[in-house]
């Protein structure tokens, strides 16, 4: 495996640190796991704390998700029967999800566009099924070790991680050329990048097992470099620029892995320049002085598209809180900000108002409650502890008690 040199200087300064019983690199100079979307803090807290009753229908949950998840199996890019465009099966492929058959054709291409319905021809190409497994049993593994301190699921973790990002044989290359491809059209579309926003949880779940004796200082050199390397291609390619340019969802979330990839690649002052830019190319751009979102009311999916960018919105203001980047405040003289989208869509969230725009699928409440939690630190103002007192708490055992 190639290593740039500023990762094998990296390595090196890992190991004497280490050796001189300081912080490893995988971790905060506290010692604190080095996470950006996950709260440092908070989890240390919840670690020193994990003999509270409260904690422990959710650490017995965990404990038994990560027992399960050590048996699931996660195929590398390279297990596909399709072979890319380009011919190596180490490029991730997927096909454009709401794109069909034009029945009127015979051979039925070029597809066209049905907007928020999935076409099961998708699952043809398991790219991305693959990736989503990859990155929930990566997660339930790494929070099961932090909170356990079970080896066990950091050693699994570190199996999968290797596989997917390391492994020269199996290994993904860090681009996404041929994502989201529309049969009869092209070969894929800058559009296809928000299928890596599942890559923001697998930083975070490095940090998390950051230091056990199964993730090695040149497993984390060598995880910098792949993300390194993904973060230049999403910044430079053409479709990386496309994706930048996007106006609704697209763009956000283009900005939430920028900026996150900056950050575990130890690159603060890019991933605040994307964050102070966020400021104006999404939010005040993607917002209305009422609150709503008109690119995302205009989908078929409208409540669902809606909470989704609202939900990239606080993951970016997340990411501001590690760089000094304050997006919760954030609002333009006319009253557009992350806390004005939220006013829009909270009385519609119980169903006691009616939303009023296409929405082909039940609307579903939870879909804004999980974000009011992860805000409610934030906004401490009566109002909106009183919309966030008619939404149901978590469950007991929900993970969620662990990590907020």
């Amino acid at each position: 495996m190639q290593i740039k040199t500023y990762h094998i200087i990296f390595a090196a300064v890992c190991f004497l640190l280490s050796g001189m019983g300081m912080p490893l690199c995988g971790q905060g100079r506290d010692g604190s796991p080095r996470v950006f979307l996950l709260d440092a803090k908070t989890l240390s807290e919840r670690k020193k704390n994990l003999s509270a009753p409260s904690l422990k229908p959710a650490l017995d949950k965990l404990d038994s998700e990560a027992k399960k998840a050590l048996a699931v199996e996660v195929k590398p890019v390279t297990a596909k029967t399709i072979t890319p465009p380009s011919g190596d099966k180490h490029d991730y492929m997927s096909q454009a999800p709401y794109f069909w058959k034009d029945p009127t054709k015979k051979d039925g291409l070029p597809y066209i566009r049905r907007d928020g319905e999935r076409n099961p021809e998708i699952l043809l190409l398991p790219d991305k099924t693959e990736l989503s497994r990859l990155v929930n049993t990566v997660q339930t593994l790494a929070l099961g070790y932090y909170f356990t301190g079970k080896e066990e699921y950091a050693e699994r973790s570190a199996k999968l991680l290797r596989m997917w990002f390391l492994d020269t044989k199996t290994k993904m290359n860090p681009n996404l050329q041929f994502a989201q491809a529309i049969p009869g059209v092209n070969t894929g579309r800058g559009i296809g990048i928000i299928e890596t926003h599942g890559l923001v949880n697998i930083v975070d779940s490095v940090g998390l097992i950051g230091t056990s004796a199964s993730w090695t200082k040149n497993d984390q050199a060598g995880m910098e470099d792949w993300f390194d390397k993904y973060l230049k291609w999403l910044t430079e390619s053409k479709y990386g620029r496309d994706e930048a340019a996007a106006k609704n969802n697209h763009g956000t979330i283009y900005d939430v892995q920028v900026a996150s990839f900056a950050l575990f690649t130890r690159n603060s002052d890019s991933a605040k320049r994307v964050l102070e830019s966020s400021k104006q190319n999404r939010i005040a751009k993607q917002v209305e002085p009422d609150g709503s979102q008109p690119l995302e009311l205009a989908r078929t999916l409208s409540w669902n598209y809606s909470t989704m960018n609202l939900g990239g919105y606080v993951e970016l203001a997340r990411l501001g809180d590690v760089v000094g980047v304050d997006l919760w405040k954030f609002k333009t003289a006319d009253g557009r900000g992350i806390r004005k989208a939220f006013e829009y869509l909270i009385p519609f969230a119980d169903g006691k108002k009616k939303w009023e725009h296409k929405q082909i699928q039940p609307l579903v409440g939870d879909r804004l409650y999980n974000q009011m939690r992860l805000a409610r630190h934030k906004y401490t103002d009566d109002a909106f502890k009183s919309a966030l007192a008619v939404s149901p708490e978590p469950p007991a055992d929900a993970r969620e008690r662990l990590v907020r």
